[in-house]
């Protein structure tokens, strides 16, 4: 479901992908970039699963060189692994600077620019290692007594910062150490279990002494307390900063356990004294007011500080559990302690944020009608928003280098690469306009004008992508049931017939306030849904974010209700078009995705041929107890099925799809992860059990070792290969 920010989300997803230290060692042949072969220039899975991945990018301090990690994946190894590159700042001299099959990643530019530091589990732990921008001398830099997950040295150099977990529940075997082989794990409160996991560990900040080889007088910022930083499930480094002076660290943290933890979303940033130790509150007046009803009741997240010292930003959410909230753009000023939010004039949320060298205006990520970009906000002028880039794909990172800004950028039909937006200084940014259908009827054929100049660095999966015909993408604005524009995406096949007849599929998309913008997915592709001649119909139904905050609250309590309508709309439309076939129309979706395939198919009247719900919620009584995050639930089901004086509540619960069930008749597939304990796998279950009940053609795919995701490789390749041979089975008879 939908996470506060998805760049983060990602990050994390690929480190899991990636695997651990349990993966590491010199085994088997070296995973490096692939020499695949493809025939009929349409994309495969083996395809997918063949492109490296684009991981942390870093400008090394006098801002010549881009230090950036890669991961690529064996299918018959069923792994991955991580290696390193440096490049110019100009996309020049791109060299690999590590081949080995240890995990080399998140790359840091230490000493003055003269080391390049790094994650590495050569020692069989994950450890903070240096070498040489030429890969050259490797050492090992610490010795921690388990796996270093982020790190980040202090300005001065002198002192490291680093998240290791720290365990914070006995175990069955410290209760009974005479039962050490027991399995039972006994549950005494709520978050027992989070994402994928049996909790019982959290996240700690670390900060150590450093003297140039190891470090020393190591610190737990939260020693004896129970609580974690960063964030479970997808924090990371991110949510930890230095102070310039290197005095001080800012940390996100929810002082929460149990029930309270379960319920609320109110995290806060606290500032860590290096040399007296302690902390304080810097959301609350009083530190102790974490309940939620107090100012800065939201999440509160991914602090940074102004180069000059005088501010300290972070993301911020106004309202407690509600974990899609505007997430709005923070500055405090550390001498009076005044807080103002400096995004006001975005409609929309800030995903990511960067200080710019003078300190007097920040950039961010954010969505805009289908599309993140790069803006800038002042912190005089915070009524204006700035925009700095254009054009048919997404951008998902950001670091300053000279006058340019070096970022990552996806597109629906190309995976992550490195690029320079260039000559910033060469004139002002302009304004943004919003509230305009900007991109009315755009494709990704047509042209549109850069801001500044756009530079490509890197070309990591080039000789893949040449071997590929690529659907065309395009952007349709239909009118909706009640009267307003909605911007859905249509890909279609490469080599695109207009007189032919095609089946189509609706794409349903999770969060549920995730947006559909130009994302690249290396299962949900939609190159790969056109490559095997299908057409994808993907709205931006009501409740995503980057159309306004009245377009993306108006799903919260209302999950059988206009948003439903809007994919009617979606699919309706399309279907007026002669050249979609109207009689083989399918419907696929996950997470809030996989809850609207459930509940379509008792709805659809017909519409549909087939469907395929991944990690959806078929009985909403039961996600409502199952779930771990208890907020999400309350705030968007409107809270429990037994408050029967509640309406919004009691308007949930009666949409629950396994209501409509007696109305199924029509192929369903259902997909979930054993591992996944935000939505259970008794969902899906339950759905196909009721469906072969119903006598209804129903499949399930179960995977006992994945969570909400399906992260290792052969088990993605399983995942496509009956995704299609399903829809093809009901939507191309005539290969039968």
């Amino acid at each position: 479901m939908k996470q506060s920010n998805l760049l983060f989300m990602s990050a994390a997803m690929m480190l899991a992908s990636c695997g651990g230290t349990k993966e590491a060692g010199q085994n088997g042949a070296l995973i490096e970039r692939s020499d695949i072969k493809i025939e009929g220039q349409r994309m495969t899975p083996e395809a997918l699963w063949a492109m490296g991945r684009i991981g942390s990018v870093a400008v090394s301090p006098d801002e010549k060189q881009i230090a950036y990690s890669v991961a690529y994946y064996s299918v018959p190894d069923n792994k991955s692994n991580n290696e390193l590159f440096v490049m110019n700042a100009d996309g020049s001299n791109n060299k690999q600077i590590t081949r080995d099959n240890w995990q080399e990643s998140q790359p840091a530019w230490i000493k003055d620019g003269k080391k390049i530091a790094f994650l590495c589990n050569e020692s069989g732990s994950s450890q903070v290692w240096e070498m040489n921008p030429d890969g050259t001398e490797r050492k090992q830099l610490t010795q921690y007594d388990g796996d270093i997950e982020g790190f980040a040295f202090s300005p001065d150099g002198k002192k490291l910062l680093f998240i290791a977990q720290v365990k914070t529940v006995q175990s069955t075997a410290d209760k009974h150490p005479d039962l050490p082989k027991a399995t039972g794990i006994i549950v005494t409160d709520l978050m027992y279990k989070h994402w994928d996991e049996w909790v019982t560990t959290a996240p700690h900040p670390f900060v150590a002494e450093f003297d140039g080889n190891g470090i020393s007088n190591v610190k737990d910022i939260l020693e004896g307390l129970p609580y974690e930083s960063p964030m479970k499930p997808f924090g990371g480094i991110e949510q930890l900063a230095w102070s310039p002076a290197s005095d001080k660290v800012a940390f996100t943290c929810r002082m929460k356990t149990g029930l309270a933890y379960a319920i609320s979303t109110d995290s806060d940033i606290y500032e860590y004294d290096v040399q007296k130790g302690g902390f304080v509150n810097l959301c609350k007046q009083d530190a102790k007011a974490s309940d939620g009803q107090t100012e800065m009741a939201g999440y509160d997240t991914n602090p940074q500080y102004s180069p000059d010292g005088k501010y300290i930003a972070w993301q911020s959410m106004e309202r407690d559990g509600y974990e899609a909230d505007l997430n709005r753009l923070c500055v405090m000023d550390r001498a009076t302690g005044e807080k103002r939010f400096v995004s006001q004039g975005f409609q929309s949320n800030v995903d990511a944020f960067l200080w710019n060298k003078d300190s007097r205006s920040i950039f961010f990520l954010g969505v805009w009608q289908g599309r993140t970009q790069i803006y800038n906000t002042g912190l005089e002028d915070d009524k204006h928003i700035y925009q700095l880039t254009n054009g048919m794909y997404d951008y998902a990172s950001m670091a300053l280098c000279g006058n340019s800004m070096i970022a990552k950028r996806h597109s629906m039909s190309m995976g992550d690469e490195i690029f320079s937006i260039d000559q910033l200084d060469s004139k002002p940014f302009p304004v943004c306009m919003f509230g305009t259908d900007t991109y009315n009827n755009a494709d990704s054929n047509t042209p549109v004008e850069e801001i500044y100049p756009v530079t490509q660095l890197t070309f990591e999966n080039k000789q893949i992508y040449d071997q590929l015909e690529m659907g065309k993408v395009e952007g349709r604005w239909m009118k909706t049931t009640d009267g307003k524009q909605m911007l859905t995406w249509v890909i279609y096949p490469p080599h695109f017939d207009p007189n032919k007849k095609y089946p189509t599929l609706l794409f349903c998309e999770g969060g549920p306030q995730s947006p559909v913008s130009q994302f690249w997915s290396y299962r949900w592709n939609f190159q790969i849904m056109a490559a095997n001649d299908y057409i994808i119909v993907a709205p931006n139904r009501r409740g995503l974010p980057g159309f306004g905050v009245e377009w993306n609250e108006a799903i919260s309590g209302d999950y059988g209700g206009q948003c439903m309508k809007d994919y009617f709309t979606a699919i309706d439309e399309m279907a007026k078009e002669p050249f979609v076939d109207k009689d083989r129309l399918g419907c696929v979706g996950a997470s809030f995705g996989g809850f609207s395939v459930y509940w379509l198919a008792g709805h659809h009247d017909k519409r549909f041929k087939a469907f395929i719900a991944h990690d959806g919620i078929f009985n909403m009584e039961m996600q409502y107890l199952e779930t771990e995050e208890k907020w999400f639930a309350n705030w968007d089901m409107g809270g429990a099925y037994w408050e029967k004086n509640n309406a919004t509540a009691q308007r949930t619960f009666a949409n629950s799809p396994h209501l409509f069930v007696d109305k199924w008749d029509t192929p369903i597939l259902c997909i979930h992860g054993e591992k996944d304990f935000r939505i259970l796998a008794n969902q899906a279950m339950a759905a196909f059990d009721a469906a072969v009940m119903r006598g209804v053609p129903a499949e399930l795919l179960i995977y006992p070792d994945e969570n909400h995701w399906v992260l290792k490789p052969q088990n993605g390749i399983l995942w496509q290969r009956t995704f299609f041979e399903w829809l093809d089975k009901w939507l191309k008879p005539a290969k039968q």
